[in-house]
């Protein structure tokens, strides 16, 4: 793990391999570590692959009160300065797709391809945004104990949660690690996130968009939305995954993102 100073806070993330680069954006209430596959496989396999925890996660500093999508974006526009890369393919899952879209929205000019994972674009109902600020309350209160072990079985199918041991506990392990404020202030700023669906239209890079089958939080149909809006995207459904099919299913994950990273055009020039 590294870490560098940046806007007044502690970034942590991984660094692995050379190449192109790939710039992994992980979910709530997670951190880097739910990467480890791809951060294995794709650095192995001739990219340099960069993790890193967002502000209020995993190693990163925790900052109180409420996170917006654009802060994260920021966060990861400081991190690629720091780390001398000028374009990249960006990827995200569940929230981490919904701050890619941000960094595409602030600065397209940086990215060569997208991976949109178990996501999905539109903004926060009034019901939605109620939940997240209650829920916000809650892990104020409570702490993520009781949470996580309510979200696991939506987080991974119910079926993983005795099936797949190890995936289990780590999902719920860095959902128990997770800071109840650095949670908190992601889902108040979550809660009043724009719509991203016009967004979507306007996107001009290679997309793959990716969901698991059994996905409760962000279904199907939420991808295939995607799918529709983007110009030229693929999508891939992984059998056998619920919302974290880069964890439950990594070989068939992998194997997908693989394929598209290989359709993308060489670069002008060697990045990063």
């Amino acid at each position: 793990m590294a870490s560098v100073q940046s806007g007044g806070i502690t970034v942590a993330y991984d660094d692995e391999g050379s190449g192109e680069p790939l710039v992994l954006v992980h979910g709530h209430p997670f951190d880097r570590s739910m990467w480890r596959p791809q951060t294995a496989h794709f650095s192995r396999a001739g990219m340099r692959v960069i993790a890193p925890d967002l502000r209020g996660y995993g190693g990163s500093s925790v900052v109180p009160g409420k996170t917006p999508l654009e802060t994260f974006a920021r966060d990861i526009a400081a991190l690629l300065d720091h780390l001398g890369v000028e374009r990249c393919v960006l990827g995200g899952l569940s929230m981490g797709g919904q701050i890619v879209m941000e960094c595409y929205r602030q600065f397209p000019e940086r990215i060569r391809a997208l991976l949109l994972a178990d996501t999905f674009a539109a903004a926060d109902t009034d019901e939605g945004r109620a939940v997240r600020l209650r829920t916000a309350e809650r892990l104020l209160a409570e702490g993520m104990g009781g949470y996580a072990h309510e979200a696991l079985p939506k987080m991974i199918t119910p079926t993983h949660v005795t099936a797949l041991p190890t995936v289990a506990a780590h999902v719920l392990g860095m959902m128990r690690n997770t800071s109840p404020e650095g949670a908190a202030a992601a889902l108040r700023g979550r809660a009043e996130r724009p719509d991203y669906t016009g967004l979507l239209r306007q996107i001009t890079v290679p997309t793959l968009v990716v969901v698991g089958a059994e996905d409760e939080f962000t279904p199907v149909a939420d991808a295939r939305s995607i799918h529709a809006a983007v110009p030229g995207s693929h999508l891939t459904i992984i059998q056998n995954a619920g919302h974290m099919p880069n964890l439950e299913r990594p070989e068939e994950f992998n194997a997908a993102l693989a394929a598209f990273l290989d359709t993308l055009p060489a670069p002008a020039a060697r990045e990063g």
